[in-house]
């Protein structure tokens, strides 16, 4: 009985571990909005893929001087920021995986606008 335990708590803690390397680390980003317009839309991609996940702003906004971080799980080296701002136009940069990447947006940021 008493190697049955051992051997339970022993898959227990093989699990936990194996479990815990699989899940991608988090990763927190900091957008700083110092233009003039709102951002009301933040997404993010791998760098070398324009299929975008889903607004990390969950319906709401970062404001002009306003900043905001973002924690999310992410496995590879870099990521793409695509951020929206209230005229409908984007921005976007790309960032490093590792440490605590920042993001700083002003009036001289380059806009997609579609035109």
């Amino acid at each position: 009985m008493k190697n049955i335990r051992i051997l339970f708590v022993a898959l227990v803690a093989f699990i936990c571990t194996a479990s815990s390397l699989a899940s991608a680390p988090t990763l927190t980003i900091t957008v700083n909005n110092n233009s003039s317009r709102e951002i009301r839309h933040l997404y993010l991609s791998p760098a070398n893929n324009n299929n975008w996940g889903p607004d990390q702003l969950n319906n709401s906004s970062i404001n002009p001087g306003g900043t905001r971080q973002l924690n999310a799980s992410w496995e590879q080296s870099t990521v793409k920021l695509v951020a929206e701002d209230q005229d409908g136009c984007f921005l976007q940069t790309t960032v490093e995986a590792s440490g605590s990447p920042e993001w700083t947006i002003d009036n001289n940021t380059n806009r997609n606008c579609g035109n």
